[in-house]
């Protein structure tokens, strides 16, 4: 039996049924449901001369070619769906809810699976996805300097009944150059943006959702710029820590990373520190002179931050002076109630 559903409740059966993605690998790899499985009905060269076919002589030849190239792995098809689906039940999509999905729809309908068809496909998830962007919600933005440990303060946020969201473990980034050191490789901006989504979309919208402040590129990664707008003009709680911890916390960060990465990272803001501090940073890293060079890279970043939170719309400093991110955690709690914002 084949039933079309919406994307809604696609996603809330997607919680206990195993996903299919139709699509071919390359669409894929760029962005999928998160819970999506990769079940391609062809490949990307197959996905190419069906596309090609269809431009140059039209829908009914590049049909025909299609079904070629189907049939002879139906079988095949059949035995994987088994073996992720053993219940027989299961959801399939493809990029608009066309042809590829209403095939595979189709194949394993004929062969006694129980199949939930995307209406829109992965086109309409995406259109789902940026509508959580745009939703009205209460924010706040935990920023800082560098080494202020903002990132830090969520799990302990988490702790104490608050909802937060880390965007920069969704990213797989820091936000600086030195921001991908240590970190698995980066999502593209489209499955960020399905990460995020989703994320958001297991929240309470009436409850206030704390986040770490962040430019709208987080490595190679683009926030989405309805967030991002929204994150500039929310209340914003600067996090005040004395240079010299922030100094300590960051060299002892990095004194375990391989000197090469460190000296890639300064290379990349050369321009901004100038020849004379780059080429000390360097002379540094060689040392073994993380703070010397953490100091170097502050100037810069002190700066750029410094220019960034002129930007923000409500701002309130909160002065610390430990970088213990349980403690720091309920100064912040105490600090938001103060100020009426949770």
């Amino acid at each position: 039996m084949i039933n079309s559903i919406t994307i809604e409740d696609f996603l809330q059966k997607a919680k206990q049924l195993p996903v299919l993605d139709a699509r071919a690998p390359k669409e894929y790899a760029i962005g999928r449901i998160p819970q999506a499985l990769s079940f391609p009905i062809f490949s990307d060269e197959e996905r190419a001369k069906v596309g090609t076919a269809y431009k140059q002589q039209g829908h009914d030849p590049a049909v025909l070619i299609g079904l070629d190239l189907f049939g002879p792995k139906m079988s095949k098809f059949v035995q994987e769906a088994e073996k992720l689906a053993p219940q027989k039940e299961l959801l399939v999509h493809c990029w608009r809810g066309g042809m590829r999905s209403g095939a595979m729809a189709w194949l394993l309908d004929f062969a006694g699976f129980k199949v939930y068809l995307l209406q829109g496909g992965y086109k309409a998830y995406r259109h789902y996805m940026h509508g959580q962007f745009e939703r009205e919600r209460p924010l706040l933005i935990i920023s800082g300097n560098t080494g202020s440990g903002k990132t830090d303060l969520l799990p302990y946020l988490q702790q104490h009944g608050q909802q937060v969201l880390d965007l920069e473990g969704l990213a797989s980034h820091k936000g600086s150059a030195f921001g991908g050191i240590g970190m698995a490789p980066q999502p593209s901006t489209e499955h960020f943006e399905n990460l995020l989504g989703m994320a958001m979309l297991e929240l309470d919208e009436q409850q206030p959702l704390w986040l770490e402040d962040e430019s709208i590129s987080i490595g190679k990664v683009q926030m989405p710029k309805p967030l991002f707008d929204r994150m500039q003009a929310s209340p914003t709680i600067v996090l005040e820590v004395p240079k010299a911890l922030r100094i300590q916390k960051l060299a002892e960060e990095y004194c375990r990373t391989d000197p090469a990465l460190l000296e890639s990272a300064i290379l990349r803001i050369k321009k901004r520190l100038g020849g004379m501090a780059t080429k000390e940073a360097i002379e540094a890293i060689s040392a073994g002179d993380m703070e010397k060079m953490v100091d170097i890279a502050l100037t810069y970043y002190d700066k750029a931050y410094t220019y960034e939170l002129a930007k923000k719309q409500v701002v309130l400093r909160l002065p610390l002076e430990t970088l213990k991110p349980e403690e720091n955690a309920q100064h912040l709690i105490k600090f938001a109630k103060q100020h009426q914002l949770i």
